[in-house]
């Protein structure tokens, strides 16, 4: 049977965009689904300011009546002009194991790529590195956990089938949170605190106390992020749209701020809950009921998953990373948590993977960021 490709223009379409993985991933045991009013809104011009810098065309593969693959493309112009970079983005990529679909789709955004005098395309990569980005590659049969891509062997095949080559590797870190503070840590906790008096540690208690800090935390994120692959600085708008989408699901004792004595915040870590057991309960959708079956599952897993965290750069290296671990793992005790997924680190990011390593985490999972010349 004949295979299209169709952009992405009515609401019909768009509904068949939006929920095609739920089908290609069906028995697929690891796979979580997105939040789906969560991704209505991610995915529409109205609500997400990322759209106003950003070219994109959505496409659908039909074959016959049957929608078999979909992708994205993207050009995120701000990211260009900033990194002085010349490329295209697709993300969002989901087929069957079928390369003649993965072909048609792939060729449609490279086409539309050049049209937009881009030199490459690189992927999958969304607007920012703060969506799930790469494709594993190592650890199929590890759990997935919120915000990173789950896909089937076949789809790394089927790209590199259409010349497609690893651009950036990526590496995913678990560790257990020990039952006591280890020992080698008590031995330097003294020294670190005495090294770092001169600032404090913020926790907190409730969300609505986290809400001052969103800004500070995400200008240190801006500042310490700028020479991180794919990351973009946020405008102070999306700050408070990011912070909206996902603060709800945030524990606030997984939240660990470090400030001085003045209230400039130096240093953040954030963590939350493993919530893939209650989203894929849910099946994405939070109402009438799923939110509480999301939100309970983040009482019952044993797991907390790192999400995000920095040190202004003049504050590294003085133990600061260890402050936050140890008062994030003595967190974790009091829930019941007894393992963190540190989500994904770039493979020559050494400090960052250093952190990890330092209190004992071991890779477990690889990703990697896909590229191809568009010359």
């Amino acid at each position: 049977m004949e295979l299209i490709v169709k952009e992405v223009v009515t609401k019909s379409d768009f509904k068949k965009f939006l929920y095609l993985p739920a089908k290609i991933h069906k028995g697929h045991h690891n796979w979580v689904p997105p939040i789906y009013m969560d991704e209505q809104d991610f995915f529409n011009p109205l609500k997400n300011k990322s759209f106003t810098y950003c070219s994109h065309i959505q496409l659908l593969a039909w074959r016959g009546n049957e929608v078999v693959g979909r992708v994205m493309g993207l050009v995120n112009h701000r990211y260009n002009e900033v990194k002085k970079e010349n490329n295209a983005r697709f993300s969002y990529l989901e087929t069957y194991n079928d390369q003649e679909v993965v072909h048609a789709l792939l060729s449609r955004v490279e086409e539309w790529a050049k049209l937009q005098g881009t030199e490459k395309i690189v992927g999958p990569l969304g607007f920012s590195d703060k969506e799930p980005q790469g494709y594993l590659t190592e650890g199929f049969d590890e759990p997935v956990v919120i915000a990173a891509n789950c896909n089937y062997k076949y789809q790394v095949d089927l790209l590199r089938g259409e010349g497609y080559e690893p651009e950036i590797n990526l590496v995913s870190y678990k560790m257990e949170i020990p039952a006591t503070t280890p020992p080698i840590y008590q031995r330097i906790l003294p020294r670190l605190e005495k090294l770092n008096a001169e600032f404090r540690m913020v926790e907190f208690d409730s969300r609505w106390k986290l809400r001052k800090y969103i800004r500070p935390v995400l200008h240190l994120t801006n500042r310490a992020f700028q020479v991180i692959y794919g990351s973009m600085p946020y405008e102070e708008k999306e700050m408070d749209d990011f912070a909206n989408r996902f603060i709800w699901l945030l524990n606030p004792k997984f939240v660990k701020v470090i400030e001085t004595q003045q209230g400039e915040v130096i240093a953040y870590t954030v963590a939350m809950p493993d919530i893939s057991k209650g989203i894929q309960k849910a099946k994405g959708h939070m109402l009438p009921f799923g939110i509480f079956s999301i939100l309970r599952s983040g009482k019952k897993s044993n797991r907390i998953v790192a999400l995000l965290g920095a040190i202004e750069e003049q504050y590294r290296g003085r133990g600061l990373d260890v402050l936050m671990a140890l008062k994030i793992f003595e967190s974790g005790r009091q829930e019941g948590k007894t393992e963190l997924d540190g989500h994904l680190v770039m493979e020559t990011n050494y400090a960052m993977r250093g952190e990890y390593e330092h209190v004992g985490g071991q890779i477990y999972k690889r990703f990697a960021i896909f590229a191809k010349s568009l010359k």
